[in-house]
């Protein structure tokens, strides 16, 4: 969890350097390019190779990255516009979305506890964003929009991950990212980045293959319960990142805020632990 957090924490430093030389689309066309070169290697040297990549699920593919990279794109949007420790508050949110959105997309039921933790992150993000005190901008917007987007993206994966291998995934993600980007860059001209740049560029790439590989690690070796409540270190570390390279102020509001986000979501792991339990062999 830690090398998660330090991952996250320096792909969010890495994007707001790249927000002066290109947009996100073309940040998100490099990253991918980059990560898709990575990926294929790995798919090469497994003992599958390039076999376990053929799929006839192509649209429930294009659908989960259609989502996830508009998360991303809102997301390196966000973390250029407003202070990171409120952009990585209201990205919190991003369970109590896939609470609420789980049984439109996959049915599953409305628990008490769901909807207890559900209205606990929406207190939180009352709290992060103080509406009528502070002026909410397109950053906050952005952050709640990449939450939305992350949830989806999550209950797609859901969906995919019953049928393919995570190199599956990870090879159609960056691909299809990557073409997404590539297309949505023309219209203004696909810069090529700076010697500098071109190194913060690979921070974004390689930080956001080894967050999710860090993450996914954590969830093999210790419950959700455990795992899920560690992700909070992630605000307090990039709270003081942002105070120190970017002056930015520290504010209790977001942390009061984030303790209501994260409350949300861990009631709702202890409860679906506790549903679970009965069953568990």
């Amino acid at each position: 969890m830690m090398g998660a957090v330090a991952s996250f924490t320096a792909m969010a430093v890495a994007g707001r350097e790249l927000a002066v030389e290109m947009n996100t689309f073309e940040l998100m066309m490099y990253r991918s390019a980059i990560g898709f070169a990575i990926v294929s290697f790995f798919v090469w040297r497994s003992t599958l190779g390039f076999s376990q990549v053929k799929t006839d699920r192509l649209p429930l593919h294009l659908k989960r990255n259609v989502f996830h990279f508009t998360g991303q794109n809102l997301w390196f949007y966000g973390i250029s516009v407003i202070p990171f420790s409120q952009l990585v508050a209201l990205e919190f949110t991003s369970p109590i979305w896939v609470i609420l959105l789980a049984p439109i997309f996959l049915g599953e039921s409305m628990t008490k506890a769901r909807v207890l933790a559900a209205l606990s992150g929406f207190i939180g993000v009352l709290i992060v964003a103080q509406p009528g005190v502070v002026t909410l901008g397109a950053g906050h917007a952005a952050g709640l929009g990449a939450a939305l987007f992350f949830a989806l993206n999550v209950l797609y994966t859901r969906q995919i991950s019953r049928f393919e291998s995570v190199l599956s995934v990870l090879f159609w993600m960056t691909l299809l990212q990557f073409a997404f980007g590539f297309v949505l860059s023309l219209p203004s001209g696909i810069p090529v980045p700076s010697l500098l740049g071109a190194q913060w560029i690979i921070v974004v790439a390689v930080c956001g293959l080894t967050a999710h590989f860090c993450l996914t690690t954590a969830l093999s070796l210790a419950p959700a319960s455990i795992v899920a409540p560690m992700e909070f270190i992630r605000l307090p570390v990039i709270t003081f990142v942002g105070m120190a390279l970017y002056n930015e102020p520290l504010v209790l509001a977001v942390f009061i805020g984030a303790l209501f986000i994260l409350g949300g979501n861990y009631i709702n792991i202890r409860a679906e632990q506790k549903r679970l339990k009965p069953n568990a062999p």
